[in-house]
């Protein structure tokens, strides 16, 4: 079979009408959004276009689904989302394919993606059997303390563009295991991901209502009906800072239990002491992971003055040997920007430092030819007033600004109203620790450039977001807990 073959049939595998109460329907008023291949701007095959009246069918089938789901044995919900698991490592070859194509990350990188989406589910089939409650004894001894946990209800969740398979199942991955129903509305970029897992979770046994899916063009138009409906009691969201303010705010009206993942400013601190072979390293990691598209991704790069040259330096080496090219492409490294309005934003920050100071130790610019392509880019000399420092990059670029004390680089990284995540690299021990409590962050990457993990809690503190997802924090997002009052 030709990649262009395998391409095509990867593509014509996937459902692309909407999938309500266990039905895959067109949208009520026959539209259709283009999905298109970020490293061509090609379109690759068109979705239904749902609207208002299709998002309150899908809550419909949602809240009609709710107690009977509720009540499913926690066995069964936890053997559905294990198959789910084996089912997704079967398919990584061609959801990684899918999910490069309509995304544009590095083959390899959507693999990897797959491997790490699939782990929410394995670790929320077994959390679905260890919701727990107690019994004890009042204080007063004359009567009895019952706690009991319960499924919130029917859920709404908005995922992202750029983890779009594993953004999916770490939030339809407790939400099943608590026994929530849900309706679930993709980015528009990347709808083929999310259409595919809800087939999936359809041959696994997922029961008609328990899981929606409505692909728009228009998200407000979509969520309004929703999130202003008195049976919605939990609305889940991963995007940027400035919608998720927005959808709190809708929230509020019903006062909807919200779990906000927003945008992020991450830190990477680099003392006189590290280990430099180990912080470059850890610096791609980062940096480069998702082209540089990712809430974690580290966003400014603070480095000890005696070291902070030889970091840039370093790290340009391995940033300039990165192969950049359309992701199907097993050799590549680094694939194309979702869009043009993203690669815009890239080059506009970029093009700021450098005009307040910054040098270009490597990119910089846009790569001619199709496709949203930006150079990997690392910048020096970075001055404070610099926007990079302060905006979310979203795009391979890494500005490097040294520092003199380790109290100039706590508040330097603190500096920000994002508190997502932060990288640290040192040898003290005693160095690590008080910088670790002194970050105003959700996360830490303590000598490791990667923080993502199915049994840890994921989630920030300020303007990055309310909640935790994954670990065992994970499902109590989606529990209520009820106390009742015994008297014996």
């Amino acid at each position: 079979m030709s990649t262009a073959t395998s391409e095509a049939a990867v593509v014509d595998a996937v459902p692309k009408q909407l999938y309500i109460g266990g039905e895959w329907r067109d949208a009520s008023g026959g539209g259709t959004l283009p999905v298109e291949d970020p490293a061509t701007g090609e379109t690759i095959c068109e979705v239904a276009d749902a609207t208002p009246e299709d998002a309150k069918a899908a809550l419909d089938a949602a809240c009609a689904a709710q107690r009977e789901w509720a009540a499913t044995p926690p066995n069964q919900r936890s053997e559905i989302l294990y198959r789910a698991f084996e089912a997704l490592q079967e398919r990584a070859d061609e959801l990684a394919l899918l999910m490069t194509l309509e995304m544009g990350k590095a083959i390899k990188e959507s693999k990897a993606e797959i491997a790490y989406a699939a782990e929410f589910f394995r670790w929320f089939s077994g959390e679905a059997l260890r919701i727990d409650g107690y019994y004890k004894v009042a204080g007063n001894g004359a009567s009895r303390v019952l706690v009991m946990r319960q499924p919130v209800g029917p859920c709404y969740f908005i995922t992202p563009w750029n983890f779009p398979n594993a953004m999916g199942t770490r939030k339809i991955g407790p939400a099943v295991a608590a026994g929530c129903t849900m309706v679930v509305k993709p980015a528009q970029q990347t709808p083929l991901s999310m259409l595919a897992l809800a087939k999936l979770l359809e041959e696994c046994g997922l029961p008609p209502g328990v899981l929606n899916v409505i692909t728009s063009k228009s998200s407000s138009a979509v969520s309004a009906p929703i999130i202003s409906d008195p049976r919605l009691r939990k609305l889940s969201f991963t995007g940027s800072t400035e919608v998720g303010k927005k959808l709190i705010a809708q929230a509020a009206d019903q006062v909807l239990n919200v779990s906000m993942e927003l945008g992020g400013n991450a830190p990477f601190l680099i003392f006189e002491d590290a280990d430099l072979d180990a912080a470059v390293e850890g610096a791609m990691l980062a940096k480069m992971r998702n082209i540089g598209e990712a809430c974690t991704s580290a966003n400014r790069f603070h480095v000890a003055e005696p070291v902070a040259e030889e970091f840039a330096q370093r790290l340009a080496e391995r940033m300039g040997a990165l192969k950049v090219g359309r992701g199907t492409d097993e050799s590549v490294d680094i694939g194309p920007l979702i869009d043009e309005d993203q690669r815009s934003k890239v080059a506009e920050l970029v093009d700021d430092a450098v005009a307040k100071g910054a040098t270009k130790v490597i990119g910089g610019e846009r790569l001619d030819g199709s496709g949203y392509f930006y150079a990997p880019t690392v910048l020096g000399d970075v001055p404070g007033d610099a926007r990079v420092l302060r905006e979310e990059i979203f795009g391979p670029v890494a500005p490097v600004k040294g520092f003199a004390s380790e109290e100039e680089a706590v508040a330097a990284a603190n500096d920000t109203e994002y508190g997502l995540v932060a990288y640290v690299y040192t040898r003290d021990i005693k160095r690590a620790l008080r910088v670790c409590e002194a970050l105003e962050t959700g996360m830490i990457g303590l000598n490791q450039g990667i923080v993502s993990n199915a049994g840890a809690p994921f989630g920030g503190v300020k303007q990055s977001g309310i909640g935790r997802e994954g670990g065992n924090e994970g499902i109590d997002e989606f529990l209520e807990t009820k106390y009742v009052a015994i008297n014996v």
